[in-house]
């Protein structure tokens, strides 16, 4: 077996069969992480046999079940492993180089999006519960600024005020979900591009992969972290703040592609919600990555000092960049 090092969350290995080259992904799913491993395999099987009903044409990577009907297997440690067909003849996608990428990646997910519209979401578990909740993510972030590690609070002193100025969203998300201008639907909630598998021969994307934190949730989540991963020339992990943009092109693809798809199942009131999207996204983002920071990184793996300091910088510059460097409304 080969392993795949992409990921940063399961562990994934690519298994041969002899004479027939790769045919199966195999991944253990991290526990550390998704503490109930069983909620990852019930939505996905309920998301695939609504699909299979509902869009049998529609390519859904699920697990292969065992000989005794589960998709989940447990090893000697209590471990859970699951295994994938291999989809030959994709590839994956770390960065869109144009926007007509940009654009077909956010009509993937889109398209993914609005098909899962009308699932059921009683049945459908959390995976992480209250993933991209902002007030939450809010509050876990006030909660750091008060017990953080002294000298990191210190350190960090010009980004806490940098994320303070920014709590006019976490009152416009509340407002949102109290006027009920939001709809609760079943998300990807991870819409990065190298979440999805593209055909080598056309270039087009194929299927949406990776789906542990397939669950309820609001469109918001889904547009907004593609406008945050897919409008910047440059990642969350970039140290020169200079060159951080939005690029007006990017982010117009982003939109379009996507609605594209999601238009005609959202609310008007949700429609209106659209810029917001990327301004919540990466706000959570920001605070997430700076609450790690202030607490001893204790969540996010780093690979040199300071670097979940560097990503809420980045992140608070594209924030920033979102707003028309104006506070938001």
């Amino acid at each position: 077996m080969e392993r795949i090092t992409t990921g940063h969350i399961n562990f994934t290995y690519r298994a041969e069969v002899p004479t027939r080259g790769p045919s199966f992904i195999l991944q253990r799913i991290n526990r550390q992480v998704f503490q109930k491993p069983e909620v990852i395999s019930a939505n996905i099987r309920l998301a695939a046999d609504y699909l299979h009903k509902h869009d049998p044409g529609y390519l859904f990577p699920e697990p292969v079940q065992g000989v005794d009907g589960r998709d989940l297997q447990y090893d000697e440690s209590g471990e859970p492993w699951r295994l994938f067909p291999f989809l030959s003849g994709t590839y994956t996608v770390n960065v869109a180089t144009s926007p007509a990428q940009a654009y077909a990646a956010a009509a993937a997910f889109g398209r993914f999006n609005r098909l899962l519209s009308n699932l059921p979401i009683a049945g459908v578990g959390e995976t992480i519960p209250r993933f991209h909740d902002l007030a939450w993510r809010w509050q876990q972030f006030t909660d750091a600024c008060e017990r953080g590690v002294p000298a990191r609070l210190a350190e960090a002193s010009p980004e806490i005020s940098q994320a303070k100025r920014f709590s006019t969203l976490v009152d416009q998300y509340r407002a949102c979900l109290q006027s009920g201008a939001l709809v609760k639907r079943v998300f990807h909630n991870d819409t990065k591009i190298n979440n999805l598998l593209w055909w080598g021969d056309r270039h087009e994307p194929a299927c949406v992969i990776d789906l542990d934190t397939l669950m309820p949730g609001y469109f918001i989540y889904d547009l907004g972290d593609l406008v945050r991963t897919l409008v910047s020339p440059v990642s969350e992990e970039e140290r020169d703040v200079t060159r951080i943009a939005v690029r007006d092109e990017y982010y117009e693809a982003v939109v379009t592609g996507y609605m594209s798809a999601m238009e005609p199942v959202l609310t008007g009131e949700e429609i209106q919600l659209v810029p917001f999207a990327g301004k919540m996204m990466t706000f959570i983002m920001a605070l997430r990555f700076l609450s790690d920071f202030l607490l001893g990184d204790v969540y996010y793996q780093t690979h040199y000092a300071g670097q979940n300091l560097v990503r809420p910088r980045n992140q608070l510059t594209l924030l920033e960049q979102l707003c028309g460097g104006q506070l938001p409304n």
